[in-house]
């Protein structure tokens, strides 16, 4: 039977946690979960809480916690600052980044973006949701977009970071350290400038090519966010 499974700040610190607000009405009359089935909650900060339904209404569900199980601290974050794309285009990147393990998404706006304007409540939603279906405990963070030169300070958080363009070295044939923090940059549909190029590198990026095929930015993304997680 399918243990069915959702991602919210819930405060697990006590034997019952409350459930209200659109969580509460999706167990209710989405899934139709009935009194006494299992459910899996999680703080999206790594606590994953086994408990069963206790009472349960479309407006107030409370669940009665048996289990606690912590997941460790990720071994390498891994942040990803890919350019605003279309609307449904940047919503698939956030959905499969979060499949493939990200730990932060950031949006930057280059000098070819051409789409500024993104839904952020709805890019929380589709994250949690990824993060649901994949099982994972930790939410990655979708921060709001900025500028290249402003992600640029964030990276000099990182110990390697990498901008993926065409003429870079070919990924199959890099040595990159598997270091703890990483930045993945993916460029707008237009792609990159000469100048942010110039930018990365005098800033000590490392310039990484996918292969000899041209991907669509959100294609770049994900293939990325894949490998460097999993390297």
């Amino acid at each position: 039977m399918k243990i069915h499974r959702f991602i919210d700040n819930f405060d697990l610190s006590g034997k019952e946690v409350e459930i209200t607000g659109e969580i509460a009405h999706q167990m209710a009359k989405v899934l139709k979960l009935e009194i006494g089935e299992q459910v899996e909650l999680c703080d999206g900060k790594g606590a994953n809480a086994q408990g069963k339904i206790k009472t349960l209404s479309k407006n107030s569900t409370i669940v009665e916690i048996e289990k606690i199980v912590k997941e460790p601290p990720a071994q390498k974050i891994v942040s990803l600052f890919c350019a605003v794309l279309k609307k449904e285009n940047f919503e698939l990147v956030v959905q499969k980044a979060t499949e493939c393990g990200v730990d932060k998404i950031i949006p930057i706006i280059t000098t070819r973006t051409i789409k500024m304007g993104l839904n952020m409540e709805r890019l929380q939603k589709i994250s949690r949701e990824a993060c649901e279906q994949s099982h994972r405990s930790i939410l990655p963070e979708v921060s709001e977009p900025m500028s290249f030169e402003e992600s640029l300070e964030l990276a000099k958080q990182n110990d390697v970071n990498i901008i993926f363009n065409a003429d870079g070295e070919n990924f199959a044939h890099s040595a990159i350290a598997k270091s703890a923090k990483q930045g993945i940059w993916i460029g707008p549909e237009g792609g990159w400038t000469p100048e942010e190029i110039q930018l990365a590198e005098k800033n000590n990026f490392k310039k990484i090519s996918l292969g000899t095929n041209i991907l669509r930015g959100e294609t770049a993304a994900i293939v990325s966010t894949f490998l460097v997680k999993n390297m």
